[in-house]
C-alpha cells in the first residue's frame, strides 16, 4: 500500500485531534444571548461539556448621553449540578444524558490521541502498511462513532429543550469542531477502507509498483 494515503491520514487525525482537544476544553457547545434594552445589560451564556459560564455585560448611558459606562461580570460553575440543576429531581434524565455525553466525547479524545501514533508506526514500512490498514480503519471508525454518539446526545438535548435554560441556545464553536472532528474521522475511516481493499486487489494507484497479488493454496 502507497505512503501517501497513510501521510494524508495523519495529518487529517492530527487535525481531528486539534479540534477535539479545542472543544473539550471550550464551554461554548450551546450559547444563549438574551438582551434587556430597559436594564441596557446582555447577558450571554455558554453551556459546556462540564461547565456552564455566563457573561453579563451592562452598559448604561453617561448623564450627558455622549458616552456609555460598561459593567461586566463573568464567572462559572459546574453543570449540571445536582443542586442547582435539578439532576436529583425534574431533570434527572437531562443530567444523566448531558454527563453521558461527556463521558463519551472524552472517549473520542482519547481515540484522537492514539491516531497519530498508530499512523506512525503503521507507515513506517511498507510491510506494515500492508498489514495494519484494517486496524487502522477500526481505530478511526471507533473515534468516529463515539464522536456520533456525543453529537447526537448533545443535539437530541437542545432540540427537544430538555433543559430549561435550552430554550434559546444555538449550537456554539466547540459544537461545530466536534462536529467537523468526526466527520474527518469518517473520511479517514473509509479513505484508508478503500484504499487498502484496493490494494489487496492489486490495484496499482493502491498499492503502488510493488503491488501484491494473494498466494493462491
Amino acid at each position: 500500500m502507497r505512503k501517501t494515503p497513510y501521510v494524508v491520514a495523519f495529518f487529517t487525525v492530527v487535525l481531528t485531534l486539534l479540534f477535539n482537544i479545542i472543544a473539550v476544553l471550550r464551554t461554548d457547545w450551546l450559547v444563549s444571548k438574551s438582551h434587556s434594552e430597559v436594564l441596557h445589560t446582555t447577558v450571554t451564556t455558554e453551556y459546556g461539556l462540564s461547565r456552564v459560564c455566563e457573561t453579563i455585560v451592562t452598559r448604561l448611558p453617561t448623564p450627558d448621553k455622549e458616552g456609555k459606562i460598561s459593567y461586566e461580570d463573568y464567572n462559572c460553575r459546574r453543570f449540571p449540578s445536582q443542586a442547582k440543576d435539578g439532576c436529583d429531581k425534574e431533570n434527572s434524565s437531562f443530567c444523566a444524558t448531558w454527563t453521558g455525553a461527556g463521558y463519551v466525547d472524552y472517549l473520542s479524545l482519547g481515540f484522537s490521541a492514539v491516531a497519530p501514533v498508530a499512523f506512525l508506526f503503521g507507515m513506517s514500512t511498507h510491510c506494515r502498511r500492508r498489514r495494519v490498514w484494517r486496524a487502522l480503519a477500526g481505530l478511526t471508525m471507533l473515534q468516529c462513532a463515539t464522536g456520533i454518539i456525543a453529537f447526537a446526545l448533545i443535539t437530541d438535548s437542545f432540540h427537544r429543550d430538555r433543559y430549561p435554560g435550552f430554550n434559546h441556545v444555538k449550537p456554539g464553536n466547540a459544537y461545530i469542531l466536534s462536529t467537523i472532528s468526526w466527520v474527518l474521522s469518517l473520511l479517514v475511516t473509509i479513505g484508508i477502507a478503500v484504499t487498502g481493499l484496493a490494494a489487496e486487489k492489486g490495484h496499482a494507484w493502491a498499492a503502488g509498483r510493488r503491488a501484491y497479488w494473494p498466494i493462491d493454496g
